[in-house]
């Protein structure tokens, strides 16, 4: 939370009341280099959150209502109130200008057009771009051998801990067979692209129906997709019932 104090003051005529803290926040995300339109609390402090990276920069109209505090990942957005007080009666004026900010974060601008609105505090994730995960990629697997890199991808799926800049796309909805091993049902649950290195992965669920011996070479046929050139298989030997995990390594990225 910013260290804005007890109370947030804007210069002269403008007073405002002090700052509440949300309660409650809805999730918005925004990419880089295109202009998302958006809208913020006009309230309640609003929260971005640079992933992946730090916030460097907020550009705003100086001459707007707002203030604005930064730290690491993290900015906080406030639309200050206006009060006026005529004879006694004082009235609160909240601000409905939409304004537009400029965030860098993680090396990349993000534009965002914000209407403030009589709504919840809200919190904006900045997410990564293409070039930011193709970057990310190259850093993370860049220095390995093919080998290596198969092994570090296969193992961050197996133990559910995939890089943020692995970008997860639609997965095949309908269950696989194969005519070599009929009593195995195939069903995908999750695939990867891994942008700036020509490669996905995708994860199956392999479900016996029958006890089976399986031979991971079963797996490299064209029914499992193109270009297959690494297969695991965290379980070889299955009873009627059980199920394994199956890894399998592509080149050329998913669509």
């Amino acid at each position: 939370m910013p260290n804005f104090g007890k109370r947030l003051c804007a210069p002269a005529a403008l007073i405002t009341a002090c700052l509440p803290v949300p309660t409650f926040a809805q999730a918005i995300i925004a990419l880089p280099d295109q202009t998302s339109s958006i809208r913020l609390s006009n309230r309640d402090i609003n929260h971005l959150v640079c992933q992946g990276g730090e916030i460097e920069d907020v550009k705003f109209s100086a001459e707007k209502a707002i203030a604005v505090e930064k730290a690491g990942a993290d900015a906080w957005v406030k639309f200050l109130v206006r009060e006026s007080d005529d004879a006694g009666q004082v009235t609160r004026s909240f601000v409905t200008t939409p304004s537009e900010f400029f965030v860098t974060c993680n090396g990349a601008i993000y534009p965002l057009y914000a209407e403030p609105s009589d709504i919840p505090a809200q919190t904006v994730t900045l997410a990564p771009g293409a070039s930011q995960r193709a970057r990310a990629n190259g850093e993370l697997l860049g220095p390995l051998v093919e080998e290596e890199r198969a092994v570090s991808i296969t193992l961050s799926m197996l133990q559910d801990r995939v890089p943020a800049s692995f970008t997860e796309v639609a997965v095949s909805p309908r269950p696989l067979a194969l005519s070599a091993a009929p009593a195995l049902r195939i069903t995908e649950r999750r695939r990867v692209t891994i942008e700036g290195t020509g490669l996905s992965a995708s994860e199956y669920w392999v479900e016996a129906s029958a006890d089976s011996e399986i031979d991971e070479r079963l797996f490299l046929g064209t029914a499992m997709g193109a270009r297959i050139f690494s297969v695991t298989l965290d379980r070889l030997s299955l009873r009627a019932g059980e199920s394994a995990r199956l890894i399998l390594l592509r080149r050329g990225e998913a669509l």
